[in-house]
């Protein structure tokens, strides 16, 4: 079981510093990229598919893991949150689903492609929550927001 999501954390890992490159990533966020996108594909991996929970669960807590270790990176390397998030979300992704979704359509299958359709886009919505709430909650709970909230309501 260990080897699997070492290998699963591999695989993620390497797929992330792919895309970093692709998306001309800093060299030097690289690797927190890809640590941040391997880390979501196994939370996301351990949710779905080992607690058995549904796949939106498991890609929007996987998600908002990646946008939050997108946020402490950016913090920690002094660069906008995109750098880390985007290669980090890759993953997460619903290709396969979305392949299939077409491949049933062309098939003539139209019943299980609706099926596949409802699964990409519920994983795509639940990644752009998870990305948004962490955002949401970031700014909402951060020292400046609340040291501002402070001063306008106190006479």
């Amino acid at each position: 079981m260990l080897l699997d999501y070492t290998t699963y954390f591999l695989a993620a890992f390497i797929a992330t510093i792919g895309f970093g490159i692709l998306y001309n990533v800093p060299t030097r966020t690289i690797l927190a990229s890809s640590l941040a996108g391997a880390t979501g594909w196994v939370v996301y991996h351990y949710l779905s598919f080992q607690l058995e929970l549904d796949y939106f669960v498991g890609a929007g807590a996987a998600a908002f893991l990646v946008a939050n270790c997108s946020q402490w990176f950016a913090r920690y390397y002094r660069m906008p949150v995109i750098v880390f998030a985007i290669p980090g979300i890759i993953p997460l992704v619903p290709g396969g689903s979305a392949y299939n979704m077409m491949r049933s359509f062309i098939e003539g299958n139209s019943d299980l492609a609706f099926m596949y359709a409802t699964e990409t886009f519920l994983v795509s919505g639940a990644i752009a929550l998870g990305l948004s709430v962490n955002s949401g909650l970031l700014q909402a709970l951060s020292s400046r927001t609340l040291g501002k909230r402070d001063k306008r309501y106190l006479p």
